[in-house]
């Protein structure tokens, strides 16, 4: 598969912190973790930075479904509870792959990715892409439309820090064609790695308990759901990984992210560098109390 080859100009913008609003697709494996919903009520709740116009559901397969497929469509019906709890009245949600890819040319068809290509065409301004789950959906819009490269700007939560012993965690161990493709395409690229940067984003019961609890039908949902990882929450923390993705696009500061060259992600699901390869964006921290202040505001001001 060939894409289009970006000049170094058009890369140095895309790769631009964004300043101002942003059109955006979430693709989210919604059902697989309680990050997920966090992150799509963010998003939702900040109308003046974030035109939300879809919302694809992701496939994943751990304990939580029986399969790619399942996880994909468990994830669609939990959009869905999630949109309605929150009451935002937003419509535009599309089932995604059934499948990971089989190979690495290879897409796999589905209404989200046909959603993501023709959205993407809508308009000249770039659509941003918040992919927090195997980035299937992501990866097959690529191959269906390899000019997607020069529209889109991928903002994925997924790998570990370039200098880990291995890139393996779970959004690109879930399907290693689809993460390799967007190391290897030239999309422009915003990665938000798992350890030391976004497992900063935790938060604890009594924080939810609050600043959360009370802000509404989908706030309760959310602290149920949080509550129920552990029967002992003294001393104990979740981490809400994938509104990272969301914070970097509403206030990149919170996000810090360095240039470097895009990784080799290789068949023993570690990374080797070459520094003649296209550039990306790589967060390094997350500043946690800004980004969980904003949320818990923003869920305030909507209850």
């Amino acid at each position: 598969m060939t894409f289009p080859n970006l000049s170094d100009q058009f890369r140095s913008e895309r790769l631009a912190p964004p300043r101002g609003p942003v059109r955006l697709v979430l693709d989210t494996d919604t059902y697989n973790e309680v990050d997920d919903q966090f992150a799509i009520a963010y998003a939702l709740l900040a109308p003046e930075v974030l035109t939300v116009e879809g919302i694809y559901a992701a496939p994943f397969f751990n304990a939580r479904s029986t399969g790619p497929g399942d996880g994909m469509e468990r994830s669609y019906e939990e959009i869905l509870r999630v949109i309605e709890r929150l009451g935002s009245g937003f419509d535009r949600v599309l089932r995604g792959s059934r499948n990971y890819l089989p190979a690495a040319d290879e897409a796999v068809d589905s209404p989200a990715a046909r959603d993501l290509v023709a959205c993407a065409a809508a308009s000249d301004e770039p659509l941003y892409v918040a992919s927090i789950g195997a980035p299937t959906n992501v990866a097959s819009a690529l191959l269906l439309e390899p000019s997607l490269v020069e529209r889109i700007v991928v903002v994925w939560i997924g790998g570990q820090p370039l200098y880990w012993p291995t890139a393996n965690e779970f959004n690109l161990a879930q399907d290693l064609h689809a993460s390799r493709l967007l190391f290897d395409s030239g999309v422009p690229l915003v990665q938000i790695p798992a350890r030391l940067v976004a497992e900063q984003l935790r938060t604890t019961i009594p924080e939810l308990n609050a600043c959360l609890r009370g802000r509404g039908d989908l706030a309760d949902y959310l602290c149920d759901i949080v509550e129920g990882y552990t029967p002992d929450p003294f001393g104990w923390s979740k981490v809400i990984w994938d509104i990272s993705t969301i914070a970097w696009l509403i206030q990149p500061k919170w996000v810090p992210t360095e240039l470097t060259s895009t990784p080799i992600l290789t068949a023993e699901v570690t990374y080797a560098r070459d520094e003649s390869r296209p550039l990306m964006r790589v967060a390094q921290s997350c500043e946690r109390d800004e980004i969980y202040r904003d949320l818990f505001r923003r869920f305030s001001v909507a209850a």
